[in-house]
């Protein structure tokens, strides 16, 4: 694996390190507010977001690269409202789509393989932020009404995890 490659996997590495610690700190303050199904959905994204990790982590690995796990920033304890809670998860996945996709752009001409990786996380951004979306259009028109809310939150405890990649 050429250097260039490697430092941008890592650094997809590290973005997706990221990411699981931010579902995780986000999860615990809605727990702080007894949003239960909020947590649970927020601990299932953080465990998806460490899935991708460890895919990235593998691959780099078996094309005999090194991987460089960096420390990450402190999270916030704060995220607000679920709705301030879920605008944030959807401006951080327009972020990491925004990173795939110039990873996208990058490895597309040089390593077809690298490519394939990166393609199959670009594409699960669309759900990734389809989602976000739904929760906040649902949330917005709950508005301050707590009954709607709950009822939100308890949709969002029906989350399952995602089948485990093969």
């Amino acid at each position: 694996m050429n250097e260039d490659l490697q430092s941008l996997f890592n650094d997809l590495i590290q973005l997706e390190h990221v990411s699981s610690t931010l579902y995780l700190a986000m999860s615990a303050a809605m727990a702080r507010q007894n949003y239960t199904g909020i947590v649970h959905w927020l601990r299932l994204q953080s465990e998806e977001e460490r899935t991708h990790m460890l895919t990235l982590v593998d691959f780099v690995v078996n094309r005999d690269g090194t991987v460089q796990i960096n420390s990450i920033p402190a999270q916030p304890t704060d995220f607000g409202t679920p709705l301030e809670t879920f605008q944030k998860v959807l401006a951080h996945e327009q972020y990491v789509t925004n990173t795939y996709r110039q990873a996208y752009n990058y490895v597309n001409p040089i390593d077809p393989q690298a490519a394939l990786i990166v393609q199959d996380l670009l594409r699960e951004q669309i759900d990734e932020e389809a989602q976000a979306k739904t929760i906040i259009d649902r949330l917005k028109l709950a508005g301050n009404n707590p009954s709607a809310i709950l009822l939100i939150d308890q949709e969002l405890g029906t989350r399952a995890a995602a089948p485990a990649a093969g």
